[in-house]
Order: C-alpha cells, then structure tokens, then sequence
C-alpha cells in the first residue's frame, strides 16, 4: 500500500509563505496519512482498510478542507517523521507525542488527547509494578514499542533491562510466555489489547504517571506536518478546534477506546518547549 502511493510525491519547498501542500492536496484530491500500525491510533484493520482514531479524524478534517480522500502509507513508528520529510506521505496520522525533539523535525497541529502509561503484567501483578520506579527497584524485565516515549521514562527512573516489540499484542504474548515481566504502553493502547485478548493470563494496570526529573508528564498525542507548511497545520488546527468545541472530536475517538478524560486543551506550543 505504501509502495504504491510513494510514486506520486508532491514536492514541498520552504518558501516562507506557509507552503502551498494544502492547494497541491485539493487539486490532486487526496492526502497520504503515515501510520505505524498502531492501534487504537491508526492502523490496517482484518478488512484490509485503514481505521483508528487517527484516520477517522483525519477523513472528517481533510474533507471539509477541500480533500475527498485519504489514503494510508503504513510504516514503522520510527521511520515517520523521516519518510514524513522526505516526502513519503503528506502527514502523519499515527497519535505522535509531542516532544521538544520531535518539534526540531517536524511541526505539530494541536493535540486531539491527552493520555497517561499502563502496563501489562501477569495475572495478579506478582511483582507489584505500578510505576516505573517498581520496575526498576525489583529489576524487572520491561518492553514496549520501538521508538516509543516510554523508553525514556523507564530510564528515568532507572529501569536497566528494557527490550522493545513490534507492537502491543506481541508485548502481551511476551508477559504471557514469561519473557518479559511488564509490557508499557498507552493507557488506551493497554486496556483495548488487554480486553480484545480476552487473556486469562495478564491484566492492565491503573493509570501510571511517568515522571521526568521529578515532574509528572502528560502526554499528548497529535498530527504532524513538514516544517514549512505552517498553512496546511493552521488550518487543520481550526477545523480541529471546531470539533473539540462542539463535542464531535470525542463522538470520533470515543469508539475507539477514548474517554472524556483524554480530552485536552493543551496546545502544541505548550509541548514543544524545552
């Protein structure tokens, strides 16, 4: 799916005006959405189409901005903001974090949510883990998905033995099979995996806050554009902000696992500061 949608990029330069990609979708017609594969935030359903919470927002927001479809270009978690820049696809739709880095490569709309960690553990949590300092006291085995911002709170916190896994399912098969002793992930992430495995053998763990040099850390998630085109994110920024107001953005996300409480009013400058 990929492989075919890359051969018509659309060149972006840096002219200084806000780009000019948001002219160039609405004539072509449609916008290529980079995925990683991630549910709930945007993936390849068993039907072979494109879904999540991601996409869905996206086909309602590139609608009302002129552009009748969406198309996926999946990859892997790691390699979006690359294949992002060099004009693989037009935007990710993959639930990004906003970081300080990840601001230095790319420029993000405002986030749709807002979300905390979870983890998954054997039936009954034997070893006690509910927060990152309870994997690194009792020396557990923890894993979680490449190039996710998990990895830096469990080193914060002094977690030594970290692994990652190609995505959700496989962390909860590892906790299964007894290779790993804690999977983390997203709260939403967790709890849906955890209920569609109907495993008798792991659960998911309340909320866990990470912490970063002793100040608690609220993740958001949001769509990402290529740093000139400051056009194209201000007005998917607007169309976004309609939706949060009126309540249509949680109606979007809600089947896929969303509550009011991941609602957010933070704003990507806010994130994007050191």
């Amino acid at each position: 799916m990929g492989a075919t949608s890359a051969c018509s990029r659309v060149a972006t330069a840096d002219t200084g005006d806000g780009g000019h990609l948001l002219e160039q979708l609405r004539a072509k017609g449609v916008v290529r959405l980079g995925l990683a594969g991630e549910q709930p935030f945007g993936y390849i359903g068993k039907d072979g189409k494109m879904t999540g919470e991601a996409p869905a927002i996206a086909e309602r927001i590139f609608k009302r901005l002129g552009v009748g479809r969406v198309e996926p270009f999946a990859t892997e978690f790691g390699s979006l903001i690359t294949g992002l820049n060099s004009l693989q696809f037009d935007c990710v739709a993959a639930g990004m974090y906003i970081t300080p880095e990840r601001c230095d490569q790319v420029i993000f709309a405002d986030p749709e949510y807002q979300m905390l960690d979870s983890f998954i553990v054997p039936k009954g949590n034997p070893k006690n883990l509910r927060t990152y300092k309870d994997i690194a006291r009792t020396g557990a085995r923890m894993a979680t998905g490449l190039g996710y911002a998990e990895i830096d709170y469990a080193k914060e916190a002094g977690v030594k033995h970290i692994t990652t896994l190609p995505d959700q399912l496989a962390g909860l098969l590892a906790v299964e099979q007894g290779r790993v002793d804690v999977f983390v992930g997203t709260a939403v992430t967790v709890r849906n995996v955890v209920n569609q495995s109907k495993s008798r053998k792991v659960e998911g763990t309340p909320e866990v806050t990470p912490y970063v040099k002793g100040k608690p850390v609220i993740d958001v998630g949001a769509f990402a554009f290529r740093s000139p085109e400051t056009h194209l994110r201000d007005a998917y920024n607007r169309e976004l902000h309609k939706m949060k107001r009126s309540g249509e953005l949680l109606d979007v996300m809600r089947p896929f696992g969303f509550t009011k409480d991941q609602m957010t009013t933070i704003t990507a400058k806010e994130k994007c500061k050191p």
